[in-house]
């Protein structure tokens, strides 16, 4: 008894759906759909036989016309044999049919059924019966399958968020606790080249954190740009002025330790985090200058400084608008901190800021290439001037306007 038998292209037409025992459409259409997935559209090889779950299906693909014959129901060697016959005799169906009146043939111009419109695949399937088989009824069957390039695009959408979704998620409130609990400072390094927005998302977070009741010490650890430190100055007089003492018992929520310009960035970090310790601050976010990756003298200085503070995270800061340029910037700074630490294991970037993201609309291709190739996470986007305008990654947004374009 013939169980199911299919045609349908590889383009999406449906031109046969038969099955010859009664029951929901959904008995063979499941594993129609499997076989979709597992292998055709991965385009694997191999003995022409798919199981999914009961069902067992033969398959055959015809390159020449582009087909796909689905077959089901014992015994196999007749049946399978009887199937592909009748296949090779379909083969009107491409040359004549689809260009022609839309006639369904078979072999010597028999007309096997007259149809107004080709649906697509998700679309009525044709209704049909199979004579000459056992088991073949006249009733007809509908089908339903979904579209290949709805498959497809499921598949794509799927990936690329398993891909802006990495292994280790980095959870900054979730650690800041965790360091409470330790009754020592929760460390942020922040790094990146020249004129990403360093200073300003570093006091977007400050701001964030501030909201979310914790205390934050900034370390001026940018001693080599002029007005680097008087930046910080101003970004903690206005966090401040938004979160006064007054409100949290008389205690600034925010503060900056600075030791001017000209000195050993990895000993201000270090004295800034010793103070932190001392005076209770749950958070010290410690800005470094901003630094070409190719710059040998402030690579080693970087390097050091992670290496002696051992900071609970360093964070490049990189700017979408660049594109590509900012997964070029990420993939040597990670190699320049390697080549220049003096550590057996080397520290290196932990997540990534990207700032700018309100700028390129659905030009999102620059945030999936940066986590692919590092498989480091996306922890903050900027997305505007304001302290408020600091978002966490939504990588099913993310995707959706990358599909869009």
């Amino acid at each position: 008894m013939l169980d199911f038998f299919t045609i349908f292209s590889k383009g999406g037409l449906v031109l046969w759906c038969f099955q010859g025992v009664r029951g929901p459409a959904s008995a063979a259409t499941a594993p129609v759909n499997a076989l979709i997935r597992s292998v055709l559209l991965q385009e694997r090889g191999g003995n022409n036989s798919f199981t999914h779950e009961a069902l067992t299906l033969k398959y055959k693909l015809d390159n020449q016309f582009e087909l796909v014959f689905v077959v089901s129901g014992p015994p196999w060697a007749a049946l399978v044999s009887k199937c592909f016959v009748f296949a090779i005799d379909c083969h009107a169906v491409c040359s004549e049919g689809l260009s022609g009146r839309g006639l369904l043939r078979l072999g010597k111009g028999r007309v096997l059924r007259e149809v107004s419109s080709w649906p697509r695949v998700g679309d009525l399937g044709l209704r049909a019966s199979l004579q000459g088989f056992p088991g073949a009824t006249s009733s007809p069957v509908i089908f339903l399958f979904p579209a290949v390039t709805s498959t497809v695009k499921q598949a794509l959408q799927e990936a690329l968020v398993q891909i802006l979704q990495p292994q280790r998620r980095v959870d900054v409130l979730r650690d800041v606790m965790d360091a409470q609990r330790h009754r020592r400072p929760y460390v942020v390094t922040f790094c990146g080249v020249n004129g990403v927005g360093k200073s300003t998302n570093l006091a977007k977070i400050s701001f964030w954190l501030i909201e979310n009741g914790f205390s934050v010490l900034i370390a001026a650890c940018d001693t080599f740009r002029a007005g680097a430190v008087e930046q910080l100055r101003t970004h903690t007089r206005r966090l401040n002025a938004l979160h006064p003492p007054e409100s949290h018992g008389g205690r600034p929520m925010v503060q900056l330790y600075e030791k001017g310009y000209g000195k050993d960035a990895a000993g201000i970090a270090m004295e800034a985090i010793s103070y932190a310790r001392n005076q209770g601050f749950d958070v010290v976010l410690v800005d470094t200058a901003g630094r070409m990756q190719d710059n040998a003298p402030l690579m080693t200085a970087l390097a050091k400084l992670i290496a002696v503070n051992a900071p609970d995270l360093v964070l490049f800061v990189g700017e979408a608008l660049v594109g590509n340029e900012a997964v070029d910037q990420l993939v040597k700074f990670n190699k320049a901190l390697a080549d220049h630490s003096m550590a057996q294991t080397p520290r290196l970037i932990d997540g990534i800021v990207l700032t700018k993201f309100d700028t390129i609309d659905d030009k999102v291709g620059a945030a999936i290439s940066m986590t692919y190739i590092t498989s480091k996470p996306i922890v903050f986007v900027g997305t505007g001037q304001t302290y408020c305008d600091l978002r966490s990654l939504n990588a099913k947004a993310v995707v959706a306007a990358l599909m869009k374009a």
